[in-house]
Formats: C-alpha cells, sequence, structure tokens
C-alpha cells in the first residue's frame, strides 16, 4: 500500500505511525512483520521520540550541522546534502506486527525524514503476515 506524505521544508521529519496503522488495518493482517519505505533518494523513514516536539528538531538541527547544504558537493542536481543525509539515516524501516498493533515503544514512533522540500512524497508500506 502507498501512503502520501506532504512535506512544508527542506528538512523536516513527519510522524506517519496513523497513516501505517491505517494501512495495517486496511490489510486485515493481525501478525508479521511491517516494512515502510521511502520511494525517495532524499527522503529516509527512521523511529524515534514521539512525545517531545523538540527531539526531531534536535536531530535536524544536528544532522544539518554535520551535513551542510552547501559544501561544494560535485552533483549537478544540487541536492548532495539531502542523499548523503538519507544515506546515513536509511530508507526503511521494519516493525513487528502482534495482534493487529505496531510493535512500538510507548514514546516510539515512525517518522518521513524531509531532506529536499518541501514535496509531496510517497511511502511504501508493505506488510508480511505470520504462517
Amino acid at each position: 500500500m502507498i501512503i502520501s506524505v506532504k512535506t512544508g521544508s527542506r528538512t523536516q521529519m513527519k510522524d506517519i505511525t496513523d497513516q501505517v496503522r491505517q494501512a495495517v488495518t486496511s490489510s486485515g493482517i493481525q501478525n508479521g512483520l511491517v516494512h515502510v519505505c521511502s520511494l525517495h533518494t532524499t527522503g529516509a523513514v527512521t523511529i524515534n521520540e514521539n512525545a517531545d516536539p523538540a527531539v526531531p528538531v534536535d536531530i535536524l538541527n544536528t544532522i544539518n550541522k554535520i551535513v551542510p547544504w552547501d559544501d561544494r558537493y560535485r552533483h549537478m542536481e544540487g541536492n548532495s546534502a539531502a542523499h548523503i543525509k538519507v544515506s546515513l539515516f536509511g530508507p526503511s524501516e521494519m516493525v513487528a506486527l502482534e495482534n493487529g498493533s505496531l510493535v512500538l515503544g510507548t514514546w516510539q514512533s515512525i517518522f518521513f525524514c524531509e531532506f529536499d522540500g518541501p514535496r509531496n512524497r510517497k511511502v511504501n508500506v508493505t506488510i508480511l503476515a505470520d504462517r
């Protein structure tokens, strides 16, 4: 199943947990694994804290220091920093599914990480059923 994610800034972490949960519910699968994958080379997926909105801000501020937007990159499209950030974060996450619920910690959420926005993005959610 494909879910749509609209981002509003160049770098952003957007909580997509509810959309992933809806995809799981629609599937009818109760137990297995859920693979959440960005379909973009400049957008990543990660799991992190959802309780304090300062956490994503801190993460983005730090990754923007580590990989600055302008640093004499050779990629002609001008978005090398975004590609590097995705390589550091990774394009996907795998989450266990038990009794129809994502197995996430109390404070964990699934985030789409935008590194070249704002854009309309697509995330693929694949649910692999237990036998």
